[in-house]
């Protein structure tokens, strides 16, 4: 992000407790950046050690992404870059996320 000259300073990121490290908080930190980390119940050495920030709804947020990534790896032309432009990949993206809301809307119109 450097290189590209992108600043971080007031990014907000959520970690899963599985990037809970005391070095990741500290970089985060340095960088400017609120890192939003679910607490690794193993690597917490006493209970008041527990006083980082972390936003509970914000977390919950991030399954609904993660899942939205996972839905756009099931596209083989989207996962591959077959593309060549940029127009065309971002073209497949918008596809992608058609396909994937018309499945959706069907799913919600079957229930009722």
């Amino acid at each position: 992000m450097k290189k590209a000259e992108i600043s971080t300073e007031g990014l907000f990121v959520n970690f899963d407790a599985g990037f809970d490290s005391e070095n990741l908080r500290k970089i985060t930190a340095s960088e400017g950046i609120i890192a939003n980390i679910c607490e690794n119940k193993r690597n917490q050495k006493s209970p008041s050690e527990a006083e980082h920030y972390f936003d509970k709804k914000l977390y919950k947020e991030r399954y609904a992404i993660e899942r939205s990534n996972a839905w756009m790896d099931s596209f083989r032309s989207v996962l591959n870059r077959f593309d060549t432009t940029v127009s065309s990949w971002i073209g497949f993206n918008y596809l992608a996320f058609i396909v994937l809301g018309l499945r959706k809307f069907k799913q919600k119109r079957k229930s009722r």
